[in-house]
Order: structure tokens, then sequence, then C-alpha cells
């Protein structure tokens, strides 16, 4: 067998800005390129992040100064492109990821993109238009995140949550209890299915749902690796195991 031969030179990073109590989008990300760090890495940055809610304090954690400053000393590392992998465009809306990214671009010269944006991108290149919608959060996250999708074409036939709140909380769902939500929405036809939360381990079953229930998985963790690959011109098919989003780039 030919020896690899390993050129940091020719490596591309990407830098994932994370919520400090997220415990999952971490594993799943390094995963997803395991074995490929000849061609791909990924990095990451924290900024302060317990709580989703619509109170005061829990939407003041979104204040773009810490995420700027995360963006920042991630751009230390020379990183290619910068990911806000969370999901607080859709309930802050569409349009404050997409400030971020422009300030994220302008303060460090690194292009940037969001989970939330990532996977409008992966709809619109899949001409997705309806959509099942998964989340931990509560019933009026959701009702924002359903109104976000509508602004940009994208209808939600059938939504189920679990009414938490605490950041830490949605990482500590089983896997059986992601099984019965997907059940929940796959009732009717859609064209895939939203899983929203970049600490929700769905992740870890999403191939299996997507063969179960012969539908595709649009999670934010997974669109955003995708989005940024694309991002950076490396393939998302190199990407083995994690369902269809990666397999269909092949």
């Amino acid at each position: 067998m030919k020896k690899v031969i390993y050129d940091p030179r020719e490596q591309k990073k990407i830098g994932m800005l994370t919520p400090s109590s997220n415990t999952t989008l971490e594993p799943i990300c390094s995963n997803m390129v395991a074995g490929k760090e000849t061609i791909v890495t990924m990095h990451y940055g924290r900024f302060s992040v317990t709580k989703i809610s619509l109170e005061e304090d829990a939407l003041a954690q979104f204040d773009m100064e810490p995420m700027l400053q995360a963006a920042r000393l991630l751009a230390d590392a020379d990183v290619d492109v910068i990911a806000w992998n969370g999901t607080s465009g859709g309930w802050l809306g569409f349009d404050i990821d997409r400030q971020l990214c422009a300030r994220i671009e302008e303060e460090t010269g690194i292009p940037a993109t969001t989970s939330m944006l990532a996977q409008i991108q992966a709809f619109q290149e899949d001409g997705v238009k309806r959509v099942h919608l998964i989340t931990p959060y509560l019933s009026k996250i959701n009702e924002l995140i359903i109104e976000e999708y509508r602004k940009c074409g994208i209808e939600v036939v059938s939504s189920v949550c679990l009414n938490q709140f605490v950041n830490r909380s949605f990482a500590l769902v089983p896997q059986e209890k992601i099984k019965t939500m997907f059940e929940q929405v796959c009732q009717e036809p859609a064209d895939g299915v939203s899983v929203v939360c970049t600490n929700f381990p769905a992740m870890w079953s999403a191939a299996e749902m997507e063969e179960t229930y012969h539908t595709k998985v649009y999670d934010t963790i997974n669109t955003v690796v995708w989005a940024a690959m694309k991002m950076i011109g490396i393939s998302p098919g190199i990407v083995k195991g994690w369902g269809k989003l990666f397999d269909d780039c092949r």
C-alpha cells in the first residue's frame, strides 16, 4: 500500500464557532472527516451559550461581539472557512446570520457560513419545498423557525419538539426517543426531514432514518459541514456513512 504523505500546506481547515455547552457537534464533525486529515481538518472555538429560549438573557448570548471574538481566535489558526455551527438564526432571523457572516468576513478576510444558511442552501440546491421539522426546542422556537422557512419558500408539513430549553439537555436525548420523533413526523409525504439543533444528536441515527422512511435528512450539523466543504473546494462526497447529503455528491 502506498504511504500517504502528510503535507499541511495541502490541507484545508474548517473553523467551527461552537456553543460552549455543546457536546454533540464536535465529535460528529470530527468523525465525518476522520481519516481525511491529509485533505481537511476541523477546528473549534467556543463562546458562552447555555440555554435556548426567548428570554432576554438567552437572546443576549447571541450578541455579535462574543461570536466575532471567537471567530478572530479561529482566524489565528489560518482556517479556510468559518462556520457558525449553531441555529440561532432560526429564531432571530436568517438576516442576522447573513450579517454575522458579513462581519466575520470583513474582520478576518475568511469566508463564513452558518448552520441555518447552509441548510437553506441545501434545500435550494435539492429543490426542497416541503419538509418535516424535528427539534428539542420550545414550541415557540419551532414556530419562529417555521416562519423563517416560509419566507424562503419552504413549507413545514409536520413538526415535533421536546419543549426543552437547557442546552446541555439536548445532547442527552436518547437515540430511541429521536427515532420516535422521526416516526411521528414521517407519516405524510415531504421532500426531506429538517433537524434543527447542533447539540441534538440525531446525526448518529440519520442514515438509518433515511433508509427506514425513504427520505433525506437535512440536519443543521451535516448541512454546515457540507456547505463549508463546498466553500473551500472540497467535494462533500469524501464523507462516507453519514447519509444522502454526502452520498449524492459522489
